[in-house]
Parts: structure tokens; sequence; C-alpha cells
């Protein structure tokens, strides 16, 4: 895995609409900083980093990510419980003709 991405990783899920400016700046930049395509082992990880909302924008930005890399991530219907971001990755797979 890249240095870049385990660096973004490693700084967890994305912060709220509570977090700073500043904050949110510094993840979008860190993403930014990842060239495309991601690898199917970075795409996965990248998953895990989806935090409570959209983070202005900043989760748009990392799911158009993550589906640079070979598809689908999650191949498996997450389940109603699970994070908004695993959900809708799941069903522009499903959209996307990428599983039946």
């Amino acid at each position: 895995m890249r240095p870049e991405v385990q660096t973004f990783v490693a700084d967890g899920p994305l912060p709220d609409w509570d977090a700073s400016e500043e904050e949110i700046d510094r993840r979008y930049d860190q993403l930014c900083a990842i060239v495309r395509p991601v690898t199917r082992e970075e795409a996965k990880a990248l998953v895990s980093c989806f935090g409570p909302d959209d983070c202005f924008g900043v989760a748009w930005t990392l799911l158009h990510l993550i589906e640079t890399g070979p598809n689908p991530v999650l191949a498996t219907d997450p389940g109603p419980d699970a994070n908004e971001w695993h959900q809708r990755l799941f069903l522009r797979a499903v959209n996307g003709g990428l599983i039946p």
C-alpha cells in the first residue's frame, strides 16, 4: 500500500461537520495526494475511512477515489445498519451492473 494511502487510513474516519475547517482541509488534501487509480487493497482500506456524514463533500471525493480501483469493493449488501457510504458504494456497484 502506498504511503499516501497509509497516512490517510491511519488518521481514521473522516470527521463530521463539527470539525474545524483546518481539519477538513487537511483530510481533503490527503485525499488529493493519492494518485488514481487505487489498488484493490487500497480501496478496501479506504472503505473504513467514511465518517458519520458527508464531511462537506469530502466523503464524495473518497467514494470516487475508491471507485477508481477494481470494482466492486463491496460485493455483498452491507445491510440496513451499515454506514450510509458503504450502502451507497454497494448500490452504485449494483446499479452499474457490477453486482447482479
